[in-house]
């Protein structure tokens, strides 16, 4: 009997460390949002905007409509938001050589707008930089292997949602 208590005490707490864990993501997500709207703020972007930069400078260059998927956007919202992100001087629109639609355009980020990025980030960076100091290589990369799957998670259950 007494190890049948025991395994109902470790899943209850297995039960509250992962809750524990969710609610931990649930404030990282929040306190990123939270950063990523005061950069946009010092930038002159929309949040939306600084989702769609990234977006273009991680997987870019992309077309317009590929953006549109990725971000889960509708392709007359990406057009507004690309028309700001151009005159912002922070992406080109470029003719597609390769499509067979003359009038098809790819998305690039401007290489030296990054760097203005990169600065206003540098806080975070460096508050990272610390964070990471504190754990062994083997940790890191069990962390990090976490948060690619936590990301590929929410991939998906985006996917779900917009498919419904």
């Amino acid at each position: 009997m007494a190890s049948g208590a025991s395994g109902t005490e470790t899943a209850r707490r297995r039960r509250r460390t992962t809750v524990a864990l969710k609610e931990s993501l649930r404030e990282l997500r929040n306190q990123l949002s939270l950063l990523n709207h005061q950069v946009g703020g010092r930038l002159k972007l929309k949040d939306v905007d600084l989702d769609c930069l990234e977006l273009i400078s991680t997987a870019g260059p992309l077309s317009p409509s590929a953006l549109a998927r990725r971000a889960g956007l509708h392709p007359a919202t990406v057009t507004g938001i690309l028309d700001r992100l151009q005159r912002g001087g922070w992406v080109v629109r470029e003719r597609d050589p390769e499509a067979a639609d003359r009038r098809a355009v790819t998305v690039r980020a401007v290489p030296g707008r990054t760097q203005e990025l990169f600065r206003v980030y540098g806080g975070m960076n460096s508050a990272m930089d610390d964070l990471c100091a504190g754990y062994t290589e083997d940790e890191l990369m069990l962390i990090a292997g976490f948060l690619r799957r936590t990301a590929e998670a929410g991939r998906a259950a985006t996917g779900e949602l917009s498919a419904e």
